[in-house]
């Protein structure tokens, strides 16, 4: 068994253990662009992309931002091509959804789209923080006001691309997410990841059903009258193994469902549980981290000890949410300081000091990286270690005779 940490591998020889992973690298990666070619020709609950175009004058495609592994180049050049084999007149903006992320770079979507698209396609990057590019359409579910980019809320067709993975509280990421926090304002960002929200049961990764945060996320797709998406699921090559077209909550449920098939597994439970994020570039920051952390918490043990292997070569990832966990006189202080923040008032980065709290407060978390992360580590309140030697010498003394569970990628599985 290897355990990815930043570019390399860390192996398991530590003795005894059961292993808790996702079978998406059993999924072979076929033609992506024919595999959406397919999903177009056959769309889940919705007319065929070509006649919601038809007599349309412009359109709106989301696209997805730098941080996302979507396999544009896979999507686009088909869904631009349905758009207008019966209008070729219609005005296509291709919408980049930043959500709460900085601008993507034209470096970036060049890379990201290929020249061509790049050069051809009127691109627009989203701006959360502009009230003059946003505009409010509606009041979500929770209260909350609905404010989304003015150009998809004033073209006659919008539609988005997308991909489907596990996500640790909107259940999972695709569809919905496109507009809400794709391409919505500052402050709908931040009132759907309110502390009231975060701290659900509901909340986790793999569930849509009763999940707040997803209940508000597909009202502004609705709102935003979002009428068409693609979306893939990839394999641990990030290559396309599956493409969903049609309706965007039928279109994307039958994605997530597919999906859980390989990634959903039953919880093995833990005294120690060893984990991972994925390796480079997931696990670049201890604020990324905090996913596969949430996958040892459903499957440990009470009082279990929760060891995280994570290079993190970008450091933290975040000022702000290093200082809460710093600061803090304690995760349990600190999560019922969040939970009680109205949603009109949630800061940036709440949501992943929230999650980390939580776990703090149920468990010992050890993390092995990079000594210059050493000092970090504690002072947000848990304990560095050099190597997984060290980290599971600690551990058995802090657990003797433990049962071990090992999830070699935490942010790959959705444990049951």
């Amino acid at each position: 068994m290897r355990l990815p940490y930043g570019e390399t591998f860390i192996d398991w020889t530590y003795g005894p253990c059961r292993e808790i992973a996702s079978r998406v690298d059993e999924l072979a990666a076929g033609d992506g662009a024919g595999l959406v070619e397919e999903a177009l020709g056959a769309p889940i609950g919705a007319p065929p992309l070509r006649e919601l175009a038809k007599g349309k004058k412009n359109a709106v495609l989301i696209i997805s931002d730098h941080t996302r592994p979507v396999p544009s180049r896979d999507i686009l050049p088909a869904m631009l091509r349905e758009m207008r084999a019966e209008n070729p007149e219609i005005e296509i903006t291709l919408l980049v959804a930043t959500g709460f992320h900085r601008a993507t770079t034209e470096a970036e979507l060049e890379k990201k789209l290929g020249k061509e698209i790049f050069s051809r396609e009127r691109i627009v990057v989203h701006d959360c923080a502009d009230p003059e590019k946003n505009v409010a359409i509606g009041t979500l579910p929770s209260g909350g006001p609905c404010v989304i980019d003015r150009l998809a809320a004033e073209t006659e067709l919008l539609v988005s691309e997308g991909f489907i993975e596990p996500h640790f509280f909107a259940g999972f990421s695709g569809g919905r997410k496109s507009v809400l926090p794709g391409i919505s304002s500052r402050e709908t960002v931040l009132a759907n990841h309110c502390g009231t929200f975060i701290a659900s049961e509901k909340a986790r990764t793999g569930i849509l059903e009763g999940n707040p945060i997803h209940r508000d996320m597909a009202a502004a797709a609705r709102m935003a009258r979002l009428q068409f998406i693609v979306n893939v699921v990839i394999n641990e090559e990030k290559k396309t193994v599956a493409a969903f077209a049609g309706e965007p909550e039928a279109a994307h449920l039958a994605g997530c469902e597919y999906l859980r098939k390989f990634c959903g597994v039953k919880a093995v439970y833990g005294d120690i549980v060893v984990t991972t994020n994925g390796g480079a570039p997931l696990d670049q920051n201890l604020y990324q981290c905090v996913k596969s952390l949430t996958a040892a918490e459903a499957s440990a043990n009470p009082g279990a000890v929760l060891v995280l292997c994570a290079e993190c070569a970008d450091g933290v990832g975040g000022d702000g949410f290093r200082r809460s966990l710093k600061e803090c006189e304690s995760p349990e202080a600190l999560y019922a300081e969040y939970c009680a923040v109205p949603a009109d008032r949630t800061v940036p980065d709440q949501w992943q000091s929230q999650i980390l709290a939580r776990i703090l407060m149920k468990h010992h978390v050890i993390v092995v990286t990079r000594p210059e992360m050493a000092e970090t580590v504690r002072e947000m309140k848990m304990e560095y270690a050099p190597s997984l030697a060290s980290a599971m010498e600690r551990a058995r003394k802090l657990k003797k005779n433990a049962d071990v569970t090992v999830i070699p990628n935490g942010i790959s599985v959705i444990v049951e």
